[in-house]
């Protein structure tokens, strides 16, 4: 393995390697959700989106939130895209009874307190997933930090710079997210979840002109700090 043979090495890395796509998946686009990124750079969360001028460019076009529910219908009542998959295939994914979680929310429209079949409503669902996804990043980070002595400092570094600048991202994806679906669904936050950082404006204001991380004068504001959990938000 690049990193080294040491099984005290490798395990741990590729466990991160293994859970690294689905903490994605859950801080950007979980339960089915997807094309939520804001415009043209598409590097940060952007749900809100609907100015484009072709529909299919806005994120709105495919989350469908409104105060109602949250997804969109691609079943026969709806665009009935399920009939352009094999039968079989087609009627799971119409079916709410066998459609997976990770899919859910590209092929159906439903309400917020949809009851999912871990007992949670879709609200509650839709949040854990967001901070599951965080908390993964989290703990890649820590476990990184562990294996400092057992990795060469220079590509331990460039490494942990890396998995920081992920945990920025994870969080402004999660912050920015739950702040708009609160915006439409009007629902509080399940009991014990933090509160994003800011409001849905200030996340709204942030946006780059040509290159992610870039930011010209007069351009908006860019993330520049991790805030910690429950702690002071970052310094602009």
């Amino acid at each position: 393995m690049t990193w080294g043979n040491d099984p005290k090495l490798v395990r741990p890395i590729v466990a991160m390697m293994m859970k690294s796509r689905q903490a994605v998946v859950d801080y950007m686009t979980p339960l089915g959700l997807a094309h939520q990124m804001a415009s043209d750079h598409h590097y940060g969360p952007g749900a809100w989106v609907s100015d484009q001028p072709a529909p299919l460019w806005n994120p709105t076009y495919y989350n469908r939130a409104d105060p109602g529910g949250i997804g969109f219908d691609r079943t026969a009542t709806g665009t009935d895209a399920v009939a352009q998959y094999a039968p079989e295939i087609g009627g799971c994914f119409a079916d709410l009874k066998c459609v997976s979680d990770d899919d859910l929310l590209w092929f159906h429209h439903l309400p917020w307190n949809y009851r999912m079949r871990a007992g949670r409503t879709l609200w509650e669902e839709l949040v854990r997933r967001y901070d599951s996804g965080l908390s993964q990043v989290e703990a890649m980070n820590r476990t990184w930090s562990s294996l400092a002595p057992m990795v060469d400092m220079e590509r331990h570094s460039r490494t942990a710079d890396k998995l920081h600048r992920q945990l920025l991202e994870a969080r402004w994806w999660r912050d920015a997210s739950l702040s708009y679906w609160q915006s439409v669904s009007g629902l509080p936050l399940p009991k014990g979840t933090a509160a994003p950082h800011h409001d849905l404006m200030w996340y709204k204001a942030i946006h780059f002109d040509t290159v992610p991380g870039f930011l010209a004068p007069g351009a908006g504001r860019q993330m520049s700090c991790v805030p910690p959990v429950g702690g002071p938000p970052c310094a602009l």
